[in-house]
């Protein structure tokens, strides 16, 4: 019997691996076009062969990233990770804040473990991604600050300057953050402060007294 994906097994980005021969119903394909999710049609064996959330990294970048995007793929696959490319697939402009929410639900929602965002500095995608409740992410530039981001403030998102670094120090940047483990101790206390102020001002409105 052929499976079936309907439009409610279509994520909210990245892409959706399905057996070869599956059923794909029209809505569903309608989804995944609205989300800018693509639908890979494998064998069976490389279907079930997907890794756990743990193990899976979040990829995205916008035209100014795409490049380096491309030439770090394979450090995941060394280092035992497997990608969810989300985009962008060519050199074609791209708003970094699209990219940024891509990554940033998967890491939010648990389906990657941590993400990564290559633009043209990184800095517009940090700021992006880390509006979205639950991401921490963090723009580094050099080992000590992939380090840091993560020993100290626990960070699931590295975003890297496509066009300020070159493809060794963005590789060097990759392998120590995915490397580090966070710390905790007096670092967790911090950490959850982070998530305090984050949750404080979920609702909140500027000028409004009634905020609580």
């Amino acid at each position: 019997m052929r499976t079936v994906i309907t439009e409610g097994d279509i994520p909210m980005a990245g892409e959706l691996r399905v057996i070869l021969g599956s059923i794909i119903t029209p809505s569903a394909r309608d989804a995944a076009r609205e989300r800018g999710v693509r639908i890979l049609e494998l064998p069976a064996d490389q279907v079930s062969g997907i890794a756990p959330p743990e193990k899976t990294v979040a990829l995205g970048a916008d035209h100014g990233g795409f490049r380096m995007k491309e030439i770090l793929k394979p450090v995941f696959a060394e280092l035992g990770f497997e990608v969810r490319d989300v985009g962008v697939y060519e050199e074609a402009a791209a708003d970094y804040p699209d990219i940024a929410e891509r990554v940033g639900v998967l890491v939010a929602e648990g389906k990657a473990a941590r993400g990564v965002i290559v633009d043209g500095a990184g800095i517009g995608s940090a700021m992006a991604a880390n509006k979205i409740p639950g991401v921490r992410a963090a723009l580094c530039y050099d080992r000590a600050s992939a380090r840091n981001s993560r020993e100290h403030n626990d960070a699931n998102v590295l975003t890297l300057g496509g066009r300020m670094l070159t493809p060794t120090q963005a590789e060097d940047v990759l392998r120590t953050w995915l490397a580090t483990p966070f710390g905790g101790g007096r670092h967790a206390a911090r950490v959850e402060k982070i998530s305090q102020l984050e949750r404080r001002y979920r609702n909140w409105t500027p000028g409004n007294s009634n905020n609580s």
